[in-house]
């Protein structure tokens, strides 16, 4: 066999292409294992980015809700810990969110600037964090080779409380609102039921007004209803709901007017003894014969009307009298004269349909052209029948039961009325707006949303 020369065989050696790929693939699967591998310890940083928003978002609302109901700020703290813990177990996340990660204060929408202030209920900021320096970092595979160990990932919710406009002036309801013709309604007013609103021809809505409900195309009026039966009505419907977070606080609203740690305490009502911190005088109401009388009333005191029976009927004052200050708790079905209220709260734990009735000429809340002070509330676990002359000034009427009246024509001014069943309207009367003012010791359920 002849040989060939070594230089010829190294010369076919240096152009035979056969395993050319061999390097080229390995230096690929290399970079693909590379990539693939960062792609792995990125994907696992959001994983548990998103875990500690969805956990600071919990918390951060949970904190809020209970800021309502809780003076001490550390236990509504200790409310958002406990939540924000249940979706990331310290057992298996380490210290992810403690008490200095949450702090209550300020929102400011127009700058998105939070201001904490230990002692606010309008805000919370809530952090969570995985991190090296509370030993709970988050490991990483190949990024080690690039000197990262662990990564820091932390998250941020700001959570803020807001009073729906429906609830600070308007008339709400669980299931229908029934207003009649020839109303008008204020500037900012608010007719809103979870069901459906039912309106006769001839009201009139001004800018800003709102009708709504979970579909605004059930909205129910005559067949022979056109735009112009009911100028600005097309204008003010809105599709939506509500949950009547303020119907779910009847009970705290009861225990609370007599308590001077609670919320639902009003220091404008009732006079505080300075040494005790309790209610100055506390006073038995009579509930037989003529029933409750002027006379018998004692300007900021706490008052105790009892009856033996729910369908025990009790007679409230006489025509004229105008009572000022004062709290009273009730389980009589009260049948109010043509009186004024004035800075008055009555609480009725009844649960007659007409719990709180009068024949005529009712009024809650002073008539001032929308001034601080002089309002009035009612509210009851039974439903108010108000057939003739309601007038409401700055005042507001809630009940789980349905509410029917019929207003004086401009009688209402500054009003609140919330229902757990249906409100029933009357016609005439023309509902002016205080977008607010004078409202101040209504009693109002904070919602909350997501702010930052």
């Amino acid at each position: 066999m002849d040989m060939l020369p070594t230089n010829s065989r190294i010369a076919r050696f240096t152009h035979k292409e056969d395993g050319a790929m061999t390097a080229f693939g390995l230096i690929l699967t290399i970079t693909m294992l590379c990539v693939g591998g960062l792609g792995l310890d990125y994907a696992n940083g959001m994983m548990v980015r998103t875990h500690l928003q969805v956990a600071a978002d919990s918390a951060a609302h949970a904190s809020l809700m209970a800021r309502e109901v809780h003076s001490d700020p550390n236990d509504a703290k200790a409310v958002g810990i406990a939540v924000a813990q249940r979706a990331l177990p310290v057992e298996k996340f380490g210290d992810t969110i403690n008490a200095g990660d949450i702090e209550f204060g300020t929102w400011d929408a127009t700058t998105a600037v939070f201001t904490p202030d230990a002692m606010s209920k309008d805000a919370v900021r809530v952090r969570t964090a995985r991190i090296a320096a509370r030993s709970n970092g988050v490991g990483t595979i190949f990024m080690q080779f690039l000197g990262l160990d662990i990564l820091d990932v932390r998250r941020t919710s700001i959570f803020e409380s807001y009073y729906p406009t429906c609830f600070r002036e308007g008339f709400v309801a669980e299931n229908r609102v029934d207003v009649q013709s020839n109303n008008t309604y204020g500037n900012g007013f608010c007719i809103h039921s979870n069901d459906h609103v039912e309106i006769n021809n001839g009201n009139a809505f001004m800018d800003s007004t709102i009708v709504s409900m979970p579909d605004k195309n059930d909205l129910v009026v005559p067949t022979s209803s056109t735009g112009d039966s009911n100028p600005g009505l097309y204008d003010a419907l809105r599709s939506g709901s509500y949950r009547m977070r303020i119907l779910q606080q009847i009970d705290r609203i009861i225990a609370g007017v007599e308590d001077p740690d609670s919320p639902y305490f009003r220091t404008d009502y009732v006079d505080i003894n300075p040494l005790s911190g309790e209610p100055l005088a506390r006073v038995t109401l009579s509930s037989t014969g003529s029933g409750v009388k002027l006379a018998d009333w004692v300007p900021g005191a706490v008052h105790e009307l009892t009856c033996s029976s729910p369908s025990k009927k009790v007679n409230f004052g006489n025509p004229g009298d105008i009572f000022l200050k004062g709290v009273v708790v009730t389980n009589c079905i009260v049948q109010f004269a043509s009186i004024e209220l004035h800075d008055i709260i009555i609480i009725n734990t009844n649960t007659d349909e007409n719990s709180f009735k009068a024949s005529s000429g009712l009024q809650v809340g002073r008539n001032d052209g929308c001034n601080n002070g002089g309002g009035a509330q009612l509210v009851t676990k039974g439903g108010m029948n108000f057939p003739a002359d309601l007038q409401i000034y700055g005042g507001q009427l809630i009940a789980v039961k349905t509410i029917s009246f019929a207003a004086r024509p401009n009688g209402m001014e500054g009003v609140s009325i919330v229902s757990g069943d249906q409100i029933d309207g009357s016609s005439l009367i023309d509902v002016g707006f205080c977008g607010g003012a004078g409202m101040d010791n209504n009693f109002m359920a904070e919602y909350f949303r997501l702010a930052g």
